[in-house]
Formats: C-alpha cells, structure tokens, sequence
C-alpha cells in the first residue's frame, strides 16, 4: 500500500489533531503518501483532498479541534453521495482510508468498506459512546474542561447558599455527566440512561440542605432534560436560589490532555500498521490501556453498557 487517506468526521474532539499527525508521520516513514480529506466526508464527495506534509500535521498535535476541518454529511447517507465518495478514491489512487470520528463516522466507512475501501476507524468522540471500546479520544480533556469549570461554579453556588444545574454533553450517553459527578462528589445526577423525576430530585435536595448542606451541584446530561427548564421548577417547588449553567461548546475546545495526546498517537500507529498489513474493515480501541481492533460490523452492533456501579457511587454520596 502506497497511498493513503484520512479524515476527521462528526462532532469534533480533542486529540484528533494527534492521531492525524501520528498517522501522516507514521504512514511517511513507511513510504507512504497521506491525503487528508477536507470536512470528512463531504470532502470526498467533493473531491477536496491535499497531500499532507509530516512538518505540517505534527506541528498541529497538541491543538485542539482538526486541522482538516469536520462536519456531519448526510449526502454519505444516499447511493448518490456514496458512488461519489468512491469515485474520489479510485481518482487519486487512495488503497486505504483512516476514519477519526464517532458512530456516524463509522458508518460511512462500514459503507466504503462495502464498496472494496479498506478502512480503519479511530474513535474520537467526547461523548465515549462508543460501546465496543472502554475509551475514545476527546473523553478525558472534556472531562477535565468540565472539572475545571464546574469547580469554578461551586465557588460562586457556596457562597450564594444556591444550587446550581450544570448541564454537560452527552446525547445518548451520559458518561461526561456520570464521571464528572463522581469526581467533584455532586449532590445530584441526572443521566438519560438511569430513570428520575423532579419530584425525588427536590426531595433529595431538601434533605442534604436539613442535614446542613447550603449549596447542590445537580450535574444533568444533555440528553436528559434541559437545565434551564429544570432550575425553576427546582425553585419554585423547593423554595432554593436555584441557577442553571450550560457549559455548550467550550468543553469540544482546548488543548487535548497528555492522555489524549497518548491514545491518539498510539491508535494513529496502529491504524497505520494494520493497513499496510493489508488489513482493512476494522475499528481501534482500547481495553485495560491496550490498544485493540475490532471488525467494524462487529463492533458497531455490540450494545452499550452503562456504569451502574459507578452511577450507585454517586447517588450514595450524598443521599
């Protein structure tokens, strides 16, 4: 294999910079070429796609969002997009393709593995709802952006005796709002996997502040409700100085962690490795710090699995 692809896909995450340098270095030193495809898929589907230069890519690593630009593509969703895609490849002599991105990106390249494509997939997604992997790149600089901020919310709840609903990302999965909870020891959590009502919220409040707790912290994902809809109906029914907070985009941003920059150095080697192998129609990973690989079907089949021991963790804290 002497030519190669990459692209970044979906929502953007913090450490996609450093699995794209480390599969441009990587993939040089083997005597490859590297594309890098503009806007995911919608750059193959447009044909807007340069020649990547290792001094470029590397000198990008420890910034945040992708060099290469990302978007959602749904035209990757229609025979027409697709063939479009294909034709782009066979053009320019691409025999291999790194997908970075999340499910979705991950569909698309289940569909260009269809088409003949060999495919790897790195994960990069902060929501780490990915099922098959315990890991995925973006995961631990949001989490540590969420950290950070929700520190600085506490200051200001303390001092004001109010509570505060924090909303994280975290559509569908609520590992962001779970892990974050856990590591700042929240009063409350409220998670689209786990059922809950306002009615046992309040109530739960209202026995922290009895037992002389003057300030909550309720971490909500995305996916389970809206803070702003949430923090007044915990005033009006609690009588509590109750403030919601959004955190929005600035957890996508920032300077990825050293864990980040790890994983994704690792998995763009990889991702490298297997294809000059010859090996195709396969996803990276990561179990017990190990980086694995998956077949792509496989793997996007698999179900989701929610940490419950670590959700009771939380909810015992301040029951």
């Amino acid at each position: 294999m002497k030519r190669i692809a990459v692209l970044t896909s979906g929502g953007d995450a913090p450490g996609m910079n450093a699995a794209l340098g480390s599969v441009v270095r990587s993939a040089t030193q083997k005597g490859m070429e590297v594309f890098g495809v503009e806007q995911g898929y919608l750059g193959l589907i447009e044909d807007r796609m340069q020649l990547m230069e290792p001094m470029r890519a590397t000198g990008m690593v420890t910034s945040g969002g992708t060099l290469l630009g990302t978007m959602r593509c749904s035209e990757m969703k229609t025979e027409e997009g697709r063939l479009k895609a294909v034709e782009t490849i066979r053009k320019h002599g691409i025999e291999g393709l790194v997908a970075i991105g999340g499910d979705g990106t991950f569909r698309g390249a289940e569909v260009l593995c269809g088409y003949g494509v060999p495919t790897i997939g790195i994960p990069g997604t902060i929501d780490n709802d990915l099922a098959y992997t315990q890991y995925t790149l973006g995961f631990d600089t949001t989490l540590n952006t969420i950290v950070r901020m929700a520190t600085q919310i506490r200051d200001t709840m303390a001092s004001h005796e109010r509570v505060c609903v924090m909303e994280v990302m975290g559509r569908h999965c609520g590992d962001l709002a779970l892990y974050s909870a856990a590591a700042l020891h929240a009063e409350a959590l409220i998670v689209p996997e786990m059922p809950w009502d306002v009615d046992s919220l309040c109530q739960r409040l209202e026995r922290q502040r009895a037992n002389g707790r003057r300030s909550a912290l309720v971490v909500m994902a995305e996916g389970a409700g809206k803070a702003t809809e949430l923090a007044p109906v915990i005033m009006e029914k609690t009588g509590f100085d109750t403030r919601a907070s959004v955190l929005g985009y600035v957890q996508r941003g920032g300077q990825p962690s050293p864990r980040d920059l790890l994983m994704a150095t690792r998995m763009g080697v990889r991702a490298v490795e297997l294809l000059h192998q010859g090996i195709g129609n396969r996803v990276l990973g990561q179990c017990q710090e190990e980086i694995v690989d998956f077949d792509i079907n496989e793997a996007l089949d698999m179900p989701a699995v929610f940490n419950k021991e670590l959700y009771e963790l939380v909810q015992g804290l301040w029951a």
